[in-house]
């Protein structure tokens, strides 16, 4: 994989899965450590020419017309070793995180995203500091970060903890291991960061911890979606569906893009299968909305997707620093860039679109055990009657169904004013992405059970015209080889569990990637 090289634009939700999951390599473009050194320049100027900067020669929040690191002349200059003294204060002030911690492929891509937006040059980073982050980086030393703490106006009390590592003050997962910071460093050659100018408030002003987990989120629920979407067309053959409602024409007429995208995928998954034999018997004119209608769901949740990668894509090339350098105009501007409603009222859409789909998933797995609706034994249980079949997994999924409506309530109002009311809003942004994944993670159960049932489905449904899709075969094999079908009395929590080890090895999303 080709070295990923920042430059403060460009950076892609690819980009960040590749060095999050994959470990790919990351440079430093020359440009940007031109923007880096010219935007030092200039807030160093303007300091030495007594203008008063917010974390830099002022406090921070309520501290703001506190005096920091100033000699006494007639201006204000910065003097380096009070300067070094407020560093190290701000830092161990601020890193406020509590566990669990983030894993190191959350932090992974927090650390790429704060690395390119902050060389877009208004943020007055050193290049040392710049360094840590791509030396961490390239040489999988991963900072420990705590996942709570943060109410998303930049996640000042978690990401913070970078600096500790940075400087070797605390321990960090390296090589599958947590070790001291500075035995990690040493192996690699890199030299403990000495804080200086304004590091420690770039390190923390920075909303990477909420567009870090936001990005993971994104990739999790896109192929999330596509292991819905080729599970349902395996339970709409178990159930011997109606699919007039897949047709192109059909859903070109109401023209939403992601009804049209769902029901595009989904005729692939299926080509090739009997529901198209109009000679098939006992199908019903008009199935339920759950399963006629079940690609318009994840239609709902693609199009909130897209608002989410189209914001989240913004804010990972913009820097949320306060105040900001302008190079051009060659001065500082305070500002609110560090606020995220936009991202976080996205993730909450997503999440109560998720919410539909785990709705929708749940009823067509009641669907499917019930003998009057199916034709089929009542729970899928073997015709001899040699167990109960899926009898009481409607008491698992009912639970987690529970647990999603749950998480869907909204998090980004709920706020208290703090810093003498100074900070008097936020998003919770962090706290909204969190809870948004556990739904992804619920669904990844529910998916494997409904595919369980589907596979049941399809072994129980007699009279050898049943012929599957192409892709539907391939993930009938893949449930097959995971889970026999059921017909003894064993246990089914083996098989759920799995189920979701299937799910979460993402080979359904292969399957139906390679029919598209």
């Amino acid at each position: 994989m080709d070295t990923l090289v920042l430059t403060g634009k460009g950076l892609t939700l690819s980009d960040i899965w590749d060095v999050a999951y994959h470990g790919r390599k990351v440079e430093i473009s020359d440009d940007a450590f031109e923007r880096l050194a010219k935007g030092r320049d200039i807030m160093q100027k303007l300091a030495d020419g007594g203008k008063p900067i917010y974390g830099f020669n002022r406090g921070v929040g309520q501290n703001k017309d506190v005096v920091r690191g100033v000699g006494q002349n007639k201006d204000v200059v910065v003097d380096d070793s009070a300067i070094d003294l407020e560093n190290n204060k701000m830092l161990r002030t601020h890193a406020l995180g509590l566990p669990p911690f983030n894993s190191d492929e959350e932090v992974r891509a927090m650390m790429v995203i704060r690395l390119n937006d902050m060389l877009i040059g208004a943020s007055c980073a050193t290049d040392e500091l710049a360094c840590s982050y791509r030396d961490f980086l390239n040489a999988g030393i991963t900072p420990l970060i705590p996942s709570r703490g943060s109410v998303g106006e930049a996640d000042i009390t978690t990401i913070t903890h970078l600096g500790l590592a940075f400087t070797g003050e605390d321990d960090v997962s390296y090589k599958g291991a947590v070790v001291p910071a500075t035995d990690a460093m040493e192996k690699e050659g890199i030299t403990p960061l000495k804080l200086r100018l304004k590091d420690v408030h770039t390190i923390m002003l920075s909303n990477s911890q909420g567009e870090g987990t936001a990005a993971l989120l994104v990739r999790e629920t896109e192929q999330l979606l596509k292991m819905s979407d080729l599970i349902y067309c395996l339970a709409y053959e178990g159930l011997n569906g109606n699919i007039e409602s897949l047709r192109e024409d059909v859903n070109e007429l109401r023209g939403l893009p992601g009804q049209m995208e769902c029901a595009r995928r989904c005729r692939a998954f299926l080509e090739g299968s009997y529901l198209h034999d109009e000679d098939r018997p006992d199908h019903a004119l008009q199935d339920p909305l759950t399963f006629r209608g079940g690609f318009t769901v994840t239609g709902a949740v693609t199009d909130a997707l897209e608002f989410v990668k189209k914001y989240l894509s913004i804010q990972i090339n913009s820097p949320s620093d306060n105040p900001c350098i302008l190079l051009d105009k060659e001065d500082t501007f305070v500002n609110s860039n560090f606020e995220t409603p936009t991202l976080a009222l996205g993730v909450e859409m997503l999440a109560i679109a998720l919410g539909h789909l785990s709705r929708t998933v749940y009823y067509r797995m009641i669907r499917l055990g019930d003998p009057a609706f199916t034709g089929l034994p009542r729970f899928l249980e073997p015709r001899d009657k040699s167990s109960h079949g899926y009898e009481e997994v409607q008491v698992t999924i009912s639970s987690l169904e529970s647990e999603t409506r749950y998480l869907i309530n909204p998090s980004s109002v709920d706020f208290y004013p703090i810093q003498g009311s100074i900070e008097d809003h936020s998003s919770n942004l962090p706290l909204v992405v969190s809870k948004c994944r556990k739904i992804v993670d619920n669904l990844r159960y529910m998916i494997g059970m409904e595919a369980m049932y589907a596979a049941q489905a399809v072994d129980l449904r007699e009279g050898g015209y049943v012929r599957l899709g192409k892709a539907t075969q391939k993930l009938y094999d893949a449930v097959r080889e995971a889970v026999p079908a059921l017909h003894d009395n064993r246990d089914i929590y083996g098989d759920i569990l799995k189920m979701y080890e299937l799910i979460s090895s993402e080979k359904p999303a292969d399957i139906a990637d390679s029919a598209l």
